[in-house]
């Protein structure tokens, strides 16, 4: 039985909130996908062929069943990074870092995460990429200190700026990426809702 197949036993709580990020990213990549200027080839929801036939699926990307992309982002994107604890601490970050571990791989967004907590909660924590206990738990004394909804919104603010800087990096290093430069932006930047920051998992 898959992690995801788990969640989904479960119902609520993490389980329950980890299938809405989880929608909310299948919503946003969409279907198939092979443009000959991404790097990833093949894409169905998100998921790239390297990263489906890593996973165990052998059959045509056209055709993934969505059960197959939600478990590969679920244990992939979720837990594997160190992600699915935050989830009942702060939904809405967890999402942001999810999106972005997605579109970019973990350890950028998880860098990013760690020194924002370092610069809003004025704490010393280690800034490898590693989103571990520590992390969690430096994230969840912060805001106990200043507030759920404040600190949301600070870290998202933070965490959409490294990223809109990043994509600005990429398409100078590699023009060719330019195509997606506006996507990215319109997007994947300020795309999780602020009014959110506060709200329970759900």
């Amino acid at each position: 039985m898959t992690l995801l197949a788990t969640a989904k036993q479960k119902g609520a709580g993490i389980g329950a909130a980890a299938l809405s990020i989880i929608a909310a990213a299948i919503a946003l990549e969409g279907g198939y996908v092979n443009h000959s200027a991404d790097p990833g080839g093949e894409t169905n929801m998100g998921v790239t062929v390297a990263v489906a036939r890593n996973a165990g699926y052998t059959g045509p990307m056209r055709t993934l069943p969505r059960e197959v992309a939600e478990s590969i982002y679920y244990d992939r994107y979720l837990v594997k990074p160190g992600l699915a604890p935050l989830i009942p601490i702060d939904a809405a970050v967890t999402q942001e870092l999810f999106d972005t571990t997605v579109n970019m791989g973990p350890a950028r967004p998880s860098r990013w995460f760690q020194q924002g907590i370092i610069a809003i909660c004025r704490t010393r924590i280690a800034v490898d990429g590693q989103i571990g206990p520590r992390t969690i738990a430096a994230y969840a004394a912060c805001q106990q200190s200043i507030g759920a909804t404040t600190l949301c919104t600070r870290m998202l603010d933070r965490l959409d700026s490294s990223q809109r800087a990043e994509y600005d990096r990429l398409v100078r290093v590699n023009p060719t990426l330019r195509v997606f430069h506006k996507g990215w932006l319109a997007h994947r930047v300020g795309n999780v809702d602020r009014a959110k920051c506060g709200a329970p998992a759900a």
